[in-house]
């Protein structure tokens, strides 16, 4: 448990970012965390403990009776949670003409078909057919890969909802928007809010209603902010819900892959494993439950950082291996596969990284994780994520500067991880693992030497008859933080951030478009305009831009965006020193780490 120090150092550090005045403008997603203002200096011990630091206030209480936002412990967050669950129960118990859609963008949506999968998994273990659904914006593509246009279309939202609701009486609508921000999901909550006979929508996420995104989305009348007040009016005749508890900034300033991705799965699992519970086994949905589901998930926040040490270590040779130009490999089995595959994927648009820095593989393919447009290996080496890909494609590339994950449970086969190191071995020394035991079911003594290093184990105990279930969604927890972990602190000891800010994130669509236009000013003190003319300035490759640049929609920037590097970090040198696009550019090719490059560049600047 926290020691009194902690606490109080968490207690100050959301003081700071709940009040009123700390930057103003920002919703909280958005924000700077004041205790990960200095991680790009820090090295693999802190950037974890500064990690488990932010991590922890996911589950942070309301700090006085009269805050300013709900917190996750709040007792009008806890009431809705209650009584979404009592929904789930419903169509559980009455399944027919009824479905559940799980919907979302990036992580959002991977989360939304992790546990539609689950969930239904759950249904057959009970000889039920399955009631869940998943969506995500751009297909089964964004699975894998970063597809940000459609985020950005609300109509297409709307128009794939529409199709999954296709001979369904009662559909049970959770559109997931960390921000409360993607025009995706503001078009399926439209859809439902005007098919209420139909549908029920629930909308979850972390940011307090009123500085939900309030601009206008092109070629639609609404914005989300409006679809949020509207919501919130039939809330209470239950008609709809909205389940916004504030988590706080990220560790990396608007990396709603981390904090934004935990809260989401923590308050999904647990509406719908009580909604299960209650609909198999009559065990009654209170606030009581609810609570004790929530604890449960911060009791793994306890377990995971308790291997401090050695997630460290892990920090430090993934971040070595990117240093060296090496890559970091994540070999995982069912769920856990899963896991890494979608932690290696949000890499590409969070830190501009290439898709090869780091990449996931899991045991089975495509065929184990059952997502619905099947396997999708032909469309390209990003797609290709079976161990057996990794074996043909990758395993006669390995040298000492890449480091191999393996990550996988006492439940899996251990003869063919066994297998599996032994070959990666013979190519490198650099060889880890991530696994979880449970009381009663362990590891064999010698697993230490398998992989030349200590292993990072963690133990578990189960304790209720349901709790094999719940067990192993606390396992994919725990190896999200593991993994969040290792690749934000790789990228950090690269030097891909700046302060806590994604310096070099990929422009490729209106809600990161807004963001570098955002970290511009910070870091200049320069209008809105002035970032926006620098950006397009580097987006175009242009000194000058022309009437067509600078008059163009933001899908035509963002598209333009695509095919750039290091845009941010190159626009940020030409507004603090006022030299082209081109000298910029030149001066950060000869610095492989973006701090070390804009400091050198700012400071010639000013000489």
């Amino acid at each position: 448990m926290p020691g009194d120090q902690e606490k109080a150092s968490r207690a100050r550090a959301a003081q700071e970012w709940e009040f009123p005045g700390y930057e103003s403008p920002l919703p909280v997603t958005e924000k700077s965390n004041p205790l990960s203002l200095d991680i790009d200096r820090a090295g693999p011990q802190q950037i974890v403990h500064v990690l488990q630091e932010c991590d922890a206030e996911v589950f942070q209480g309301d700090l006085q009776p009269d805050a300013e936002f709900k917190r996750l412990y709040s007792e009008s967050v806890i009431q809705i949670l209650v009584d979404v669950a009592d929904r789930v129960k419903t169509i559980l118990r009455e399944p027919d003409d009824s479905l559940i859609v799980l919907s979302g963008c990036g992580t959002s949506g991977r989360i939304a078909f992790l546990l539609a999968n689950t969930f239904n998994r759950m249904l057959g273990w009970h000889q039920q057919k399955p009631v869940y659904s998943y969506i995500i914006a751009g297909g089964d593509k964004a699975l894998l890969t970063s597809q940000e246009a459609p985020e950005d279309s609300p109509s297409l939202g709307a128009q794939v909802l529409k199709e999954a609701c296709v001979g369904r009486k009662h559909v049970f609508f959770i559109g997931i928007s960390c921000g409360l921000s993607a025009p995706f999901v503001a078009g399926q909550l439209d859809f439902c809010l005007n098919n209420l006979d139909m549908l029920t929508p629930v909308l979850i996420g972390f940011n307090p209603a009123h500085t939900a995104r309030n601009e206008p989305i092109q070629g639609w009348p609404h914005t989300f902010r409006q679809v949020t007040e509207r919501m919130l009016d039939l809330q209470r005749a239950q008609r709809a819900f909205v389940l916004n508890p504030v988590v706080g900034p990220e560790a990396i300033s608007g990396s709603s892959r981390m904090k934004g991705g935990t809260a989401t799965k923590v308050l999904l699992e647990s509406v719908l494993l009580l909604g299960h519970r209650a609909a198999h086994s009559h065990v009654e949905i209170n606030r009581q439950a609810v609570l004790d589901c929530i604890r449960d998930y911060e009791k793994v926040h306890e377990m995971t950082y308790c291997k401090t040490n050695e997630l460290a270590s892990v920090v430090g040779k993934a971040g070595t291996s990117l240093q060296k130009e090496g890559h970091v490999y994540y070999l995982g089995w069912k769920t856990l596969g899963i896991m890494g595959i979608i932690d290696a994927s949000e890499c590409v648009p969070t830190f501009g990284a290439d898709f090869q820095d780091i990449r996931g593989f899991m045991y089975g393919g495509f065929s184990e994780m059952n997502n619905k447009e099947g396997n999708l290996s032909s469309l390209g080496p990003q797609f290709c994520i079976d161990h057996k890909d990794f074996v043909s494609t990758i395993l006669p590339l390995i040298g000492e500067n890449d480091t191999v994950i393996f990550i996988f449970t006492v439940d899996d086969d251990f003869g063919d991880v066994e297998k599996l190191a032994g070959q990666v071995k013979k190519k490198t020394s650099n060889v880890q693992a991530i696994c979880h035991e449970y009381k009663g079911h362990c590891f064999p003594v010698n697993i230490n030497n398998i992989f030349d290093s200590k292993v990072l184990k963690i133990s578990w105990t189960p304790s209720d008859a349901d709790d094999d279930f719940f067990m192993r969604l606390q396992w994919e927890l725990s190896t999200k933080w593991m993994l969040n972990g290792i690749s934000t602190g790789a990228h950090i000891l690269k030097g891909k951030v700046y302060k806590n800010y994604m310096i070099d994130l990929k422009v490729t669509n209106s809600k990161l478009y807004r963001r570098a236009i955002g970290i511009l000013q910070r870091f200049t003190g320069c209008q809105w305009t002035q970032g926006e003319r620098a950006l397009l300035r580097v987006l175009y490759g242009a000194e000058e831009l022309t009437k067509e640049m600078a008059t163009a929609d933001v899908s035509r920037h963002t598209q333009a965006a695509t095919t750039s590097d290091r845009v941010v970090p190159t626009a940020l040198v030409v507004l603090q020193t006022g030299c082209s696009v081109s000298q910029a550019q030149a001066q950060l090719r000869e610095c492989s780490v973006v701090r070390d490059a804009v400091e050198t560049c700012l400071t010639s600047g000013r000489h």
